[in-house]
């Protein structure tokens, strides 16, 4: 069940997951990041274990191509899985494993991979790819969510529709955002609509959380409620701190 896309952004650097399926909470068990690590989704008959291992992998400086070898020994159930991972340099692998669901398969290109299983066909994955790397314009979220539209237009899971989950990892220890529909006749326009109502408030408002470089955050809600007014609407990685904030 499911087919994602999962990204480096070479613009901004953030990593980026997006996934749909008939399957009941997709996002809490498929999509993992860490930030200047990775992002990794694990599917299929998924076990949710995989995530946090590989990038604990490639946080030990393993190479994307290694970790698919060493799949076989972390998981019995491996040929069962379907799992693609990008990391911090862009680099991407996928396996498939035997006893997926047709259809099923990955495709990848530089920085970014999409894989599926319990698919209408594989062009579900190939149109999603070709959208993608066609809207390299865009922000990071409009694309990946422009991509999975083009998967669903060609068929998506074969099983019909009920989840969908965004995740955009950044460089601090929490997502820039984790956007998840659960249960809905139609989650991947839910998706858009909820990432609409971020743009409006939420995102900018997450700019004044504490991070790294600025561990305080700002408290000042004259300056909070400033901000949000300016930002607004932006889209993510676009709306910004300035030198007044």
């Amino acid at each position: 069940m499911t087919w994602s896309i999962v990204a480096k952004d070479s613009e901004t650097g953030f990593f980026g997951i997006a996934i749909a399926s008939k399957f009941f909470a997709i996002g809490a068990f498929c999509p993992w990041a860490s930030p200047d690590v990775g992002a990794v989704s694990t599917q299929a008959l998924v076990n949710p274990t995989l995530g946090p291992q590989i990038l604990e992998l490639m946080r030990d400086g393993h190479c994307v191509d290694d970790i698919v070898t060493k799949l076989t020994d972390i998981d019995q159930g491996i040929e069962a899985r379907q799992v693609h991972f990008v990391d911090r340099n862009g680099n991407t692998a996928a396996r498939t494993g035997s006893e997926c669901v047709e259809w099923c398969g990955h495709v990848a290109a530089a920085g970014v991979s999409v894989a599926g299983n319990m698919l209408a066909g594989a062009d579900v994955v190939t149109d999603t790819l070709d959208a993608y790397l066609s809207n390299a314009a865009q922000p990071l979220v409009e694309r990946l969510l422009m991509a999975m539209k083009a998967g669903e237009a060609a068929g998506g899971d074969k099983r019909g529709k009920q989840g969908a989950a965004i995740l955009i990892q950044g460089p601090e220890i929490y997502p820039s955002l984790d956007l998840r529909v659960d249960d809905h006749a139609a989650p991947l326009s839910e998706l858009t609509r909820l990432y609409e109502i971020a743009k409006a408030r939420s995102i900018p408002f997450s700019l004044a959380f504490p991070t790294a470089a600025r561990p305080h955050g700002i408290t000042d809600r004259g300056k909070l409620e400033a901000m949000i007014e300016r930002e607004a609407g932006k889209p993510l990685g676009q709306a910004r701190l300035n030198e007044n904030d």
